[in-house]
This record gives C-alpha cells, structure tokens and sequence, in this order.
C-alpha cells in the first residue's frame, strides 16, 4: 500500500491508526541486507525505486522487487540479462519481460494512462538503436505515458523522417536517439516546438567512439533547447520526459 493509499484508508475507516503506524514503521525505507529500498521515491519524485538489473544476481534482483511489492509498488527493472530474467519470472510469475529492452515490469497496480499527458514519440536513427528506444518505451508505459514508435527514420534517408512531420508535432515531447554523427536530434529540434530528448548510442564504426561522438555532436547541437542525457540512457530519457511532464501537470493543478 502506498503512503497516499494509507492515509486515504485511515481517513475512510479502511484500516485504523495502530495498522497505519505498523506500516509507517517500514517507512521512507527497509534493510533487506543486500539493499537498502527506498520506499518513499514516489512520493518525492512520482515514480517508484527502479531496479538496476546490471551486475546483480538473480537473488539480488528477486529480494528488492519482493521488497517493493510488499511496499505496495510496482517494480521496473532494467538492464536485466535473460538468465535474471528466467529467475525472477519463475519466482514471480506476474513478471512481463522485453527481451529486446532487457526490461522487466511486475505491475500488481493497474497502470492509469495519463492522458494529459498527450503522446510521446520516440524516434531512433537506425534498427540497430532499439534496445535504447525499448527501454525509453516501457519506462514510459511504467508510469502511464502513450508512446509513439517512429523507428529508423534516421538522416540517411531524411524523407522517411520528413513524411512523418505532422506525427511529430502533435507529439507532447520527442525522444530521439541516434548512433553513428548523432544528427536526428538537430534535425527534430529544428522542426517541431516539444521537448526533445536527445539520447546518443553507442551504435556506430570506429571513430564514433562507443557514442562519444553523437554525444558530443547533441551537445553541440545548434537546434536550441535540446535535453541530452547519457550513452544508451532510454530509462534516463524516459524519465526527464515524466520529470517535463509533471511539473506540467502540478502548474495545471494551481491554475
């Protein structure tokens, strides 16, 4: 049960003050020897801890998500290889993992669209930028965000990325990711009035240097206003687009 969840419970009479002060005690976070779960990041920031699946075991991995379940949250894993995967899908079987992301969702909350917030594109360069679109994608569907998939539409054939320009500005932010000189963010920026989230892979021959030099080329971008975050970083993109969107939302509530 989450902190808004119990008060409200409290307030209606659903659970009395001594059961609210038991749960309270697990509050802003539990040891669970192997981590220490943060049990209040959705109040602070609107979404709950999520799991870096990346060098943690599968037991790891299992023993914070059981600790965010029992907090009343759904749990968000990324970068979790497919043997993790298999692991926490066996012990849990409600697990929905993308392969392609290496992501996983455990989801015991129905997710509400927030229909506010309007559609989010997420645009990549090649086929090969993918994973980092996916895990842009689920990031956004975790907390309630309608994506829009515009893949490999990138600037060497710019007239597949122009056929779609109307698509792209009806977008209420755009993230584009891209390898190899890194220039669809410039050429986005240019043409449509959202947020754009520029995310440079490491996609790309010797000289784009693992995705430094589309990192360096979006931060030099001369479309203004461009956000850019780190090599690879879908989760991270996905995350400054719900960070633009809720202050949004929060300037709406005091209009």
């Amino acid at each position: 049960m989450s902190t808004r969840e119990l008060l409200e419970a409290v307030a209606t009479g659903a659970a009395s003050v001594e059961e609210a002060i038991e749960q309270l005690r697990h509050l802003p976070f539990k040891d669970i020897g192997v981590a220490t779960v943060d049990a209040h990041r959705a109040v602070r920031q609107g979404v709950p801890e999520v799991i870096f699946g990346q060098g943690k075991t599968g037991a790891q991995v299992l023993a914070i998500s059981r600790a965010l379940l029992e907090s009343g949250q759904n749990v968000l894993v990324t970068r979790l290889d497919e043997p993790r995967a298999a692991e926490l899908s066996a012990a849990i079987p409600a697990t929905r993992y993308n392969a392609l992301a290496r992501v996983a969702r455990i989801e015991p909350n129905p997710i509400e669209r927030r229909k506010a917030a309007g559609v989010v594109a997420v645009v990549t360069g090649g086929t090969s930028d993918l994973p980092v679109a996916e895990e842009a994608c689920e990031t956004l569907e975790a907390v309630g965000i309608e994506v829009d998939r515009m893949f490999d539409v990138g600037v060497a054939g710019i007239h597949r990325l122009l056929h779609r320009v109307e698509q792209l500005r009806r977008a209420s932010a755009v993230i584009a990711i891209a390898g190899m000189e890194g220039a669809l963010p410039s050429v986005v920026g240019g043409i449509v009035s959202a947020p754009v989230i520029a995310v440079p892979t490491s996609i790309g021959y010797g000289t784009a240097l693992a995705g430094f030099t589309p990192l360096l080329a979006m931060l030099t971008s001369c479309a203004s206003g461009i956000t850019v975050v780190n090599i690879d970083n879908g989760f991270g993109a996905a995350l400054a687009v719900h960070r633009t969107i809720m202050a949004c939302e929060r300037a709406l509530q005091g209009a």
